[in-house]
């Protein structure tokens, strides 16, 4: 059996000409910010010394006279409208709680989902008890935030047919500040996969259906085996991911293309190689930039 080996070598920063134009203002704990009082204090900062100092390692950003500090590693902090992905852990009274990557288990409520077949109706004691029939333990579902606790819990709902019990495919898990807040977070992507881009950085790809059934209600998972095909799109789109991770560029649909796209003329194993990964990150990154003008 053949065998590829390599040794520990310095990775070379990529170059900084493709990168954006304006620098970003970059902070670590105790950084002062600002000494002007005339800004007003957001989050990942605090006021010591007349001085605005930061808490978190991130960027700073400003709205008006607003300043807070964005962590660029840090766990999910719910909003509510917010698209997520997460995993069943728990079958509760009248509930499950649900793992969204945040600080605290998610909670989503018998009550804040659609029963199967679109039923529109009260929940019975009949309902409470077939609960781990609709979702049980290990189930991954994706669900919207409808409401954001005092101590940061997050209730979710999945009212819409669109939401709802995940079947096959693949999870990548992100850090939730590279994921780029957009109108939709599903995406039929043309190389005939779709992805979830849950705003928790958990990632959901998989085949995309020749037609969705609207009368399950979101709870009927294809279990039917994957083509071939179309496990080697998915298992691409998974490692450029990886790519655009590891080189934290943000994750959206036109930068996943670009990347799959740029990928295409290498084996799907060769793609997280360095050497690969620098060419088809400077080829996404020029189309990206030409693209913004």
């Amino acid at each position: 059996m053949a065998m590829e080996m390599r040794l520990p070598k310095a990775r070379k920063p990529l170059s900084e000409s493709l990168g954006r134009d304006s620098k970003k203002h970059l902070v670590v704990p105790g950084d002062t910010i600002t000494t002007d009082t005339g800004f007003m204090r957001g989050h990942g900062t605090y006021m010591g010394e007349e001085k605005l100092i930061a808490s978190v390692a991130g960027s700073v950003e400003r709205v008006n006279k607003l300043i807070c500090v964005k962590a660029l590693k840090t766990r999910y902090n719910g909003e509510v409208g917010d698209i997520v992905v997460g995993r069943i852990t728990e079958v509760q009274q009248k509930r499950w709680k649900v793992e969204t990557n945040s600080r605290l288990d998610s909670v989503l409520l018998l009550s804040s989902m659609n029963l199967p077949g679109g039923e529109l109706r009260r929940r019975s004691a009949e309902d409470e008890l077939a609960m781990r029939g609709f979702l049980q333990e290990g189930d991954l579902i994706s669900a919207e935030v409808q409401a954001v606790f005092s101590d940061g819990a997050v209730s979710l709902h999945t009212r819409s047919l669109k939401y709802g019990k995940l079947g096959q495919g693949v999870l990548v898990q992100v850090s939730p500040s590279l994921v780029k807040r957009q109108k939709t977070h599903f995406h039929d992507l043309p190389c005939g996969a779709s992805v979830i881009l849950g705003n928790n950085g958990f990632i959901w790809i998989y085949p995309t259906p020749e037609h969705k059934d609207e009368d399950a209600g979101g709870f009927t998972a294809n279990l039917e085996p994957v083509a071939l095909s179309d496990r080697e799109v998915i298992s691409r789109l998974r490692n450029c991911i990886v790519l655009l991770v590891t080189q934290r560029m943000m994750l959206y649909d036109t930068s996943i293309l670009y990347c799959y796209e740029a990928s295409l003329a290498h084996q799907i194993k060769d793609i997280l190689k360095p050497e690969v990964m620098e060419e088809i990150m400077l080829e996404t990154r020029q189309r990206l930039l030409e693209q913004e003008g």
